[in-house]
């Protein structure tokens, strides 16, 4: 049995700091809202096209802030600690 030295020894550390988790979330966040942003634009019948798939919001905006949101979550991951 291991006594209380070696136990506090083996005490496990995060693998990032707090400052990589908040900017994680931060990236994870954007990428939520580009998802949302892409969303919608559908038609209930589907003899109707609906031109709003086309929008700017969709077509550019969207991917763009999924893009800056992948980016923000690589940022984070390759950012070293002090």
């Amino acid at each position: 049995m291991k006594n209380n030295k070696e136990v506090q020894q083996q005490k496990q550390e995060f693998l990032f700091d707090n400052i990589n988790y908040k900017i994680l979330l931060i990236g994870i966040g954007v990428i939520v809202l580009g998802f949302i942003l892409m969303s919608g634009g559908g038609s209930d019948n589907p003899n109707v096209f609906n031109e709003d798939v086309f929008s700017f919001r969709r077509i550019r905006l969207a991917p763009t802030t999924v893009l800056i949101g992948f980016g923000i979550t690589i940022y984070s991951i390759f950012k070293k600690s002090k």
